[in-house]
């Protein structure tokens, strides 16, 4: 359980990090933590992405660049086969690599672990998107060198990167080289076709390699001015173009090289430097991919982006990416009043979520964004479930893609429902093209949630957006066949009052159980998915009779079927165990002995790096707060004393090993008091990149556990709420924090929201009233004046500090058994081995 940053809330080195509320800056240059700081300062759009490798190309953890749904497929290989497994793989690809530009002065190549640095410093700017970096070089021969260089992916146009590249002699002439290449690796692979470190221990978190030829080489040229390289994945047939432009500007006489080849291009400056005389690069590439257009199309498409850089100006990209990031900045900041370390860790956080989705524009938002290769590139329930919310609530037409994407892969989710005997559609646990790739199928195919998590973030979104629109054209496709599933999976159990409705053979999010009965995070989901499946279909029978007699011939509605939705939602099994108060984690969870974790040491941890998943799973030790989760997501099923007691039962069997622990545990311990522990909790989340709290930031951002950030401030010490179609408000301020401001977008209005710890006010910025309610009291949000509540304290509080193990409710009554740890086969033949000598017959 990572509780480390309860006392200690800022684990960052502040002398090379140091605190800036609207930039990531880093002071001294160190290979030590490449991956971090490759994740901590990559550049991307949510179509195009590029890791924070040097320029120079040569010290890097893991070379990268990434386009958002381009990747090659693979014939999945099992040991064992059986009906119904995942057959294709699928990873994402690292495209052609435009970001190296090597320099060399008296011929001497500048490498920084190697280099005399007198001046180092590099910043990601939150406000213009850019990266930039400047340092001076003492070369071998004792020349100072001033370099400068910025590195933009541009939100405005979702296919360009514009970098640029200065270099100042400061103490005598010398010859200058500067080398600017487009290189096509695989797998991270340098140039010297060296395989990154990341190469080595096992971690399933981590992209799968590609042994064979990735990008079959379609065409190459280049010009004075422009390079272009065309490709074709072999087996997924997907395209890809990059083209690239380049510029010079010197008073210094100078020589230009072209070149290309299948995997290279180079553009070669060789200059008469002299002293004080700037040489500047500029360099300007775009990248243009499909699912199967020819790349001769493709090289015209990047040529005509690259036209258009051309005909504006470089400078005009520039303020079109302030422009852009002005108004995400309007819409979506969050404002921690006196921590400016939060603070800025809060708007990387809330940055990496623009990188991740400013441009998906109808695919999905992966794992990683497009800040690394971590989980292959792969789509999860994660997005739904925790970036979408601030989505629709800061952003709602990217949401809109987004869900846009999800109808799209409808065709495929009906097939895997039939795969899998059922009607209806299910939807991958993970995937890029929408077939299913995950080959272990206990704690992937079996994670039946992910339908309803789905069909939650499609609600959530018409909700707050108004966009009935999009719900009565596809949406109500997605309700409908999910729901549809759920009523052929499930089954009835019982008589009259007893009779309830039974979800056998699921996986909830955690995945350090699996395969169960009535899980309580599937079934309050599911139940949550029928009964909005009903709701709508209700709606639109009762007020639009026109689409709904489309949807009935279109989806071959049948007779029935939507009161029987609303009957399987209603008579929906959710399990309780009376003894201790408690909403088990499934059926038999309470039957499993008890994981101790305060006998596992630091060195087995995360759990599924060290144990077979059969020791995990004969346990009660869970990856990640799964009820914990239904608390939150379902909270309106649930007391506060229900709520307490759980999360009072689940928090020491949690081991934080997902990154999606902390920000839910830290909503739900605000919500029922337990004060310092929200906050810890919410650190945890708050760093889990910047500090690698997890040891694996090097595979690329966490996406998910950065929306879980803001869904932390905004739901869980906001006290915001937006079950059945309300906007409620009962705020948690730490104690800590003076005040807190945030935005939402409700409906097509704005609001600006702010909290004090006596009082809490909302501002209509844009749009017509919305109505609001706070503990309980229904207020109209005007255009006249700002809506002030007073409020008295933050809900209650809990002194007492919770144990390391469950608590085991108020009767005493129920058994539970411990155990210290895992059985490990070593301390056992110990222990053997000491019983043998006491033995009475030793």
């Amino acid at each position: 359980m990572r509780r480390d940053l309860q006392n200690d809330p800022d684990p960052i080195d502040r002398t090379r990090f140091p605190v800036d509320e609207w930039a990531w800056r880093e002071t001294w240059y160190s290979a030590d933590d490449l991956g971090l700081t490759e994740t901590a300062f990559a550049v991307g759009n949510g179509y195009l992405g590029m890791r924070g490798n040097v320029e120079e190309g040569r010290d890097v953890h893991s070379h990268g660049t990434y386009v958002n749904g381009f990747h090659e497929t693979w014939q999945i290989r099992h040991a064992e086969e059986a009906f119904g497994f995942a057959q294709t793989g699928q990873t994402i690809v690292n495209v052609p690599d435009v970001k190296t530009i090597k320099v060399y002065v008296d011929d001497e190549p500048l490498m920084l672990s190697m280099a005399e640095l007198l001046e180092y410093e590099r910043t990601l700017d939150f406000r213009d998107g850019m990266l930039r970096r400047g340092l001076v070089w003492r070369t071998p021969s004792g020349n100072r060198v001033r370099i400068d260089s910025t590195r933009m992916v541009s939100f405005e146009q979702r296919h360009l990167a514009v970098m640029t590249f200065e270099v100042t002699l400061l103490d005598r002439d010398a010859p200058v080289a500067i080398s600017s290449q487009v290189l096509n690796r695989q797998d991270g692979t340098d140039d010297y076709h060296v395989s990154s470190p990341q190469s080595g221990a096992f971690d399933p978190r981590r992209a799968s390699r590609l042994s064979e030829r990735v990008l079959d080489p379609q065409s190459h040229w280049c010009s004075d001015r422009r390079t272009v390289l065309s490709y074709r994945c072999v087996d997924s047939g997907m395209t890809l173009a990059v083209a690239v432009d380049h510029e010079i500007e010197t008073d210094n006489e100078f020589e230009e090289l072209n070149h290309a080849e299948e995997d290279l291009g180079k553009k070669i400056y060789r200059v008469r430097g002299e002293v004080g005389q700037t040489i500047r690069i500029t360099k300007v590439a775009a990248y243009h991919t499909s699912r199967g257009v020819p790349t001769r199309e493709l090289v015209d498409r990047a040529r005509r982006t690259l036209d258009r850089v051309r005909d504006v100006g470089v400078a005009a990209t520039h303020e079109e990416q302030r422009r852009w990031l002005d108004r995400f900045w309007a819409d979506s900041d969050v404002e921690v009043e006196g921590h400016p370390a939060v603070q800025q860790a809060v708007r990387w956080n809330l940055f990496q979520l623009a990188q991740a989705s400013g441009r998906i524009e109808q695919v999905g938002i992966p794992a990683k964004g497009v800040s690394g290769s971590g989980y292959e590139g792969h789509y999860f329930w994660d997005s739904e479930t925790y970036v979408l919310p601030f989505l629709s609530y800061t952003s709602p037409w990217i949401a809109r893609g987004a869900l846009r994407f999800r109808y799209l892969m409808l065709p495929a989710a009906r097939r895997r429902a039939a795969e899998l005997s059922n009607t209806g559609a299910l939807y991958p646990w993970r995937t890029i093209n929408g077939e299913e790739a995950s080959a272990y199928y206990a704690a992937g195919t079996a994670q039946y949630h992910i339908n309803a998590d789905i069909a939650f973030a499609l609600c959530k979104y018409v909700q707050a957006s108004g966009d009935d629109e999009f719900m009565l054209r596809e949406g109500i496709d997605i309700l409908v066949e999910t729901a549809r599933m759920w009523t052929d999976l499930g089954f009835w159990l019982g008589r009259d009052e007893a009779r309830r409705f039974h979800l056998h053979g699921v996986t909830g999010p955690d995945e350090y159980t699996t395969v169960v009965n009535n899980n309580l995070f599937t079934n309050v989901m599911a139940s949550d998915n029928l009964r909005q499946a009903a709701r709508w279909a209700e709606r639109v029978r009762d007020e639009h009779p026109e689409a709904w007699d489309r949807i009935v011939a279109r989806l071959d509605l049948g007779e029935g079927e939507v009161e029987e939705w609303a009957a399987c939602a209603a008579g929906m099994y959710v399990p309780y165990d009376e003894d201790l108060r408690v909403h088990p984690q499934d059926q038999h969870f309470l039957e499993r002995e008890v994981w101790d974790l305060t006998a596992t040491p630091d060195e087995k941890r995360p759990l599924l790096l060290h144990y077979h998943p059969l020791v995990i799973y004969r346990f009660q030790v869970l990856k990640q707060a799964d009820v914990v989760a239904a608390l939150f997501l379902q909270g309106q099923m649930f007391s506060q004393e229900e709520k307490r007691n759980d999360f009072e039962y689940y928090d020491p069997l949690t081991t934080g090993d997902s990154t999606l622990s902390s920000v839910v545990q830290s909503i739900i311990a605000a919500e029922v008091g337990h004060r310092k522990l929200a906050l810890g909790y919410f650190h945890s989340g708050l760093y889990v990149d910047l500090a690698d709290l997890h040891g694996n930031a090097s595979d690329g951002v966490h996406v998910a556990s950065t929306g879980g950030v803001w869904n932390a401030l905004v739901y869980g010490f906001g006290g915001m709420r937006d079950h059945n179609g309300t906007l409620t408000f009962d705020p948690r301020l730490p104690e800590e924090w003076p005040s807190l401001r945030f935005r939402i977008a409700v409906r097509g209005s704005r609001l600006l929201v702010e909290l004090a710890r006596d009082r809490i006010a909302f501002t209509l910025r844009s749009g017509d009233a919305v109505e609001v309610v706070v503990r309980g009291e229904r207020v109209e949000v005007g255009a006249d004046e700002p809506t002030v509540m007073a409020l008295t304290g933050q809900g209650p509080v809990i002194e007492e500090t919770l144990g390391r193990r469950p608590r085991v409710g108020v009767t005493g009554d129920h058994e539970m058994v411990f155990t210290a740890g895992v059985p490990d086969p070593e301390r056992e033949r110990r222990r053997r081995g000491s019983r043998r000598q006491t033995s009475p017959t030793s």
